[in-house]
């Protein structure tokens, strides 16, 4: 278990920072966000060390003729009640992402299959929107690029409401389907994949950019299909000439282009930012479930047999319609279980 003299610091130091939110001193802003985040934290710890306290009371008790079976009452339903206690704590003490909290940007593209990999992408876009309107989430398309049957050559959607990325996370990768085309006149079945970036929506203060490192041309959108195009003669694409990063976003005003465009590179390069402080700590540590790696292999989609199986977890379930209907709970809540127990191990080894 955490030992004791940890919980008073990290009591003591909610308590400071209550302190100085009273009073009005500090970064208000930085002070709130630490403040949220012990919130939680300092509950748990208060209420085992109240529970802990209590059974030092009623062990006292035991040595009372007139209160011994009062106290043996007590102690065994403190003592059954502390692992279960201890087990939150130590979750509630987990590293945490700092990033899990925002928005995210989604972005996903066809991989290996032809024009079946596009509509897999485009089926992939309609489970993620409808997942999000079961946690009421606001979904909003930043940029699409359809094809003529109806799939996806390039999507990028916002995804904003409460510990977004806390949850979507855990989709980037590489997402395989198994199937009979619509197009196959045979009957087989084809495998076709698509790829899925998550990423956290960057604040101004991740990311400073010079303007000078960005080329920003305004072109007519064009192309086929898609929810934007020929919509507009204010398309925006931003190039960050250090990175090679484009982004692009055709939405009817170039001004709010301009905006979307700047905030997707902002997102990208804090990714960026992010993958590379996680290979640094990769090379000391295992990588873990969530890591953000878009070439891995994560899920496979088999339509014929209704089974979804992840493949980092190796969860298999039998509910295909559901999952893709955008019913993705029961895996997301087994992923983020799993990355616990990989933390919590990498604690206590």
């Amino acid at each position: 278990m955490v030992p004791l003299d940890k919980l008073n610091e990290i009591t003591r130091r909610f308590e400071f920072i209550e302190a100085q939110m009273a009073e009005g001193g500090g970064d208000i802003a930085q002070l709130g966000r630490e403040y949220a985040e012990l919130r939680q934290v300092v509950e748990e710890i208060r209420a085992y060390t109240q529970s802990l306290d209590n059974l030092e009371a009623a062990e006292a008790m035991l040595n009372d003729p007139e209160m011994r079976e009062l106290a043996e009452d007590e102690t065994a339903e403190i003592k059954a009640r502390l692992p279960q206690m201890e087990a939150s704590l130590q979750l509630a003490l987990l590293p945490k992402d700092e990033a899990d909290g925002r928005p995210a940007i989604l972005e996903s593209r066809p991989g290996t299959g032809g024009d079946e990999a596009a509509l897999f992408a485009g089926d992939l876009l309609r489970m993620y929107q409808r997942y999000a309107e079961t946690h009421g989430w606001r979904f909003e398309i930043i940029e699409e690029n359809a094809t003529e049957l109806g799939g996806i050559k390039e999507v990028v959607a916002a995804i904003k409401g409460e510990g977004v990325f806390a949850r979507m996370k855990f989709e980037s990768g590489v997402h395989r389907v198994q199937r009979v085309p619509e197009t196959e006149s045979g009957g087989r079945i084809h495998t076709s994949a698509a790829t899925v970036a998550v990423l956290p929506e960057a604040e101004d203060v991740d990311i400073q950019i010079d303007a000078s490192d960005l080329r920003i041309d305004t072109m007519r959108a064009s192309g086929a299909g898609g929810q934007h195009v020929n919509t507009t003669d204010s398309a925006v694409r931003i190039t960050h000439i250090p990175t090679g990063l484009v982004v692009t976003s055709s939405e009817k005003s170039q001004h709010r282009n301009r905006e979307i465009a700047m905030q997707v590179l902002k997102t990208r390069l804090y990714d960026l930012e992010r993958q590379r402080a996680h290979d640094e700590r990769s090379e000391t540590r295992a990588a873990q479930v969530g890591s953000g790696d878009r070439s891995e292999r994560i899920r496979t989609y088999n339509f014929p047999q209704g089974r979804m199986t992840d493949h980092r977890i190796g969860l298999t379930l039998y509910k295909l319609d559901a999952i893709v209907g955008g019913d993705l709970d029961e895996v997301i809540e087994a992923l983020i279980a799993d990355a616990q127990a990989t933390l919590l191990a990498e604690m206590n080894g």
